[in-house]
């Protein structure tokens, strides 16, 4: 359903109308009409909850995103809405409450977004950033306090936050699905998810008084991998033209086929008891949470994904869009137990027979030290490194706009959290000028961390608005190309230099390519 002109009018009234103290103007979207709020200073106005689709509950479960409902009055979007289906979120690891979504509500009516504006008008055209969470396609939200909107909003961004379906409500594959579905395909759901969200922006943010032609689309880690795919997939394409992917990518990442995905979907299936799909559908949502295992995020599903994101972006056939990417000092995310030199040399000769001695070159192991630094090297370049390299190289190789960071801040951190410095997700609060949401008292941030922040939300604001991250009073941040890597060491004093490990990704990239 396109925005007519005249609801665009009716926008364009009511943002310049005065609301009431602490509530936002009212605004005609697709579906109906909503009301928000502001925050303190009454320079931004949020709206919490938006539906974009039809809740996927009952008999919309496993299908593509349907219709908003409509609904009659003005809707209150006050409050986010439930975030995604999944487990109950509990710190863990490197990951204080702050980066976690509240625990309730949760449920599976979870296709809503929020929108962060200070436009006074429907007519200013401000760039828009859509962001993408991360959680392993498996949890999430867009709730999380560190992704709050407003400072980005201040400088004079529209933000929008989306939901999608995650877990096996998200990505579950079945033969079944894919004979109903009219495409062929199943399992692709929360990326569908995302392009419905995309598509709400294009035919709604003009109300908010963003620009549907100044797009970006930002994630992080499973978020950044969901990047990657809308670049790849020929269903998103003019529905954004830059993107920012942070410590995640689909490039040189193994995707399960449509039919390696529905016989997982098969197994679940008969794991669950169900004869039929309307039997699956009728299961409850807890006990599907519960009891489907095995679902690892988007597939090759021939519809959504026609092929690997790598196969994809290798043959020119991804959006034309600049790129800002990379990936953190200390990701902190290992697949399993540090071990001593010895054990990791022998584990290392095994595994990569007489590729062993040069891998061992890039990732020594003389002593314990030595090789406890270099599993954790190791684990942070298979993991997010080789995947954010490999697609910027294709991209600075094809001529496309390329900007490459390295983030290494390490956090000031008390107790359990002291030791994972540069971590997974830690650049967020920087990046979006959030770092009021972290808690002090595990992570005592100082002046440091402040500067490092002003700097790096004023290059992320200045490439959401024009496709380049520099900006009077910054380092300058060169364009990545293959030959020269150029790089942005995203740390005080942050500074540009060839990326430093280069060798080793390369390196390590073909390794990856050749093993079965």
């Amino acid at each position: 359903m396109k925005i007519s002109p005249l609801f665009l009018c009716l926008a364009a009234l009511t943002l310049l109308t005065k609301p009431g103290a602490g509530q936002s103007s009212v605004v005609p979207i697709t579906g109906g009409r909503i009301s928000g709020t502001t925050n303190a200073k009454g320079d931004v106005r949020i709206y919490r909850g938006i539906p974009f689709a039809a809740p996927p509950v009952g008999n919309l479960r496993w299908k593509a995103p349907q219709p908003v409902v409509p609904w009659s009055g003005v809707r209150a979007c006050n409050a986010f809405g439930p975030s995604p289906m999944q487990g109950s979120p509990a710190p863990f690891s490197m990951w204080s409450a702050e980066f976690l979504i509240p625990k309730e509500p949760i449920s599976e009516d979870c296709l809503y977004l929020n929108v962060w504006t200070a436009a006074r008008s429907a007519t200013e055209k401000r760039p828009v950033l859509v962001w993408i969470y991360g959680g392993g396609f498996n949890s999430g939200g867009s709730a999380v306090p560190i992704y709050d909107g407003e400072s980005t909003a201040q400088k004079g961004i529209v933000l929008v936050s989306i939901n999608y379906r995650v877990g096996a409500f998200g990505f579950m594959a079945h033969p079944e699905l894919t004979r109903e579905s009219g495409t062929n395909a199943s399992g692709n759901y929360g990326l569908l998810d995302q392009i419905a969200a995309l598509q709400w922006v294009r035919q709604n943010i003009a109300a908010f008084g963003g620009d549907p032609a100044n797009v970006t689309i930002a994630g992080q880690s499973a978020g950044s991998m969901s990047v990657s795919c809308l670049v790849a997939s020929p269903l998103a394409k003019n529905l954004f033209n830059k993107a920012i992917a942070q410590s995640g990518a689909g490039v040189g990442r193994p995707y399960a086929s449509l039919k390696t995905a529905e016989e997982t979907g098969v197994k679940i299936m008969q794991t669950l008891g169900a004869a039929s799909l309307a039997e699956l559908r009728a299961t409850p949502a807890a006990e599907i949470q519960q009891k489907a295992q095995g679902i690892r995020g988007p597939i090759i599903d021939g519809y959504v994904l026609p092929a690997s994101v790598t196969e994809l972006v290798t043959a020119g056939r991804q959006a034309n869009i600049s790129l800002l990417t990379g990936w953190n000092e200390d990701e902190g995310l290992l697949p399993g137990p540090i071990k001593p030199a010895v054990e990791f040399r022998k584990q290392t000769e095994q595994r990569y027979g007489p590729d062993a001695t040069t891998l061992l070159q890039y990732y020594p192991a003389g002593t314990d030290a030595e090789a406890d630094q270099s599993q954790r090297n190791l684990g942070r370049d298979l993991t997010f490194g080789i995947q954010n390299y490999s697609w910027a190289m294709l991209e600075g190789g094809q001529g496309k706009t390329v900007y490459v960071y390295r983030f290494r801040r390490k956090l000031p951190a008390t107790g359990q959290y002291a030791s994972y410095g540069a971590f997974h997700t830690g650049e967020v609060a920087y990046a979006y000028d959030n770092l009021r949401f972290i808690d002090h008292q595990l992570r005592p941030l100082n002046a440091t961390d402040a500067d490092l922040a002003r700097i790096m939300a004023t290059y992320w604001a200045n490439f959401i608005k024009t496709g380049n991250p520099n900006g009077q009073g910054l380092p300058q941040w060169p364009a990545f190309s293959p030959t020269g890597k150029q790089t942005m060491i995203l740390d005080m004093p942050a500074k540009a230099q060839p990326l430093p490990d280069a060798a080793a990704l390369d390196f390590l990239s073909g390794l990856v390519g050749r093993q079965p």
